[in-house]
């Protein structure tokens, strides 16, 4: 694992104009990490302790269906945020990631930067404020899936 500056932190898209000081203080939350394809980072119902800003590749997520096995439905890439289970208690993966390539990422002590934010309202406020913006952005990609995919007609 490699340490992480400010500065390479603030070229992320998901940080990107954030204030020097929180960027620091989330530094310290976080180290570099690589991983090879087909490593399964995290599995539903396990402990979410951390998250991850993607560098470079891709991350399936995946769910058991009974009878139908794992069903990919997204892919997490370079530029994006991984993990949002972290946030809200009990602190429980809801989907499986694994890499479909190697990836190279930032990942975060989540209850460390669970603490920091406590501490600083106003890095609380920022953080939430760009994970209600990649939560949103999820849920219109995943309403836009299921609609093409069922594509009931609309009748009134």
């Amino acid at each position: 694992m490699t340490e992480v500056t400010q500065s390479s932190l603030a070229t992320h898209p998901f940080l990107h104009g954030m204030s020097g000081r929180h960027l620091a203080v989330l530094a310290d939350a976080a180290c570099v990490v690589r991983f090879p394809a087909r490593h399964r980072l995290f599995e539903a119902g396990g402990n979410a302790t951390r998250f991850w800003l993607i560098q470079s590749g891709y991350v399936a997520l995946d769910l058991f269906v009974p009878g139908n096995g794992r069903r990919l439905f997204e892919h997490i890439g370079m530029g994006e945020m991984l993990g949002w289970s972290w946030l809200f208690p009990p602190f429980q993966w809801a989907f499986g990631a694994i890499t479909a390539v190697p990836v190279q990422a930032f990942e975060f002590d989540a209850a460390a930067v669970r603490a920091c934010c406590a501490i600083d309202p106003a890095l609380g406020y920022e953080f939430s404020q760009r994970m209600l913006r990649v939560l949103a952005h999820r849920l219109l990609a995943t309403r836009v899936k299921l609609v093409s995919g069922v594509g009931f007609p609309v009748d009134h």
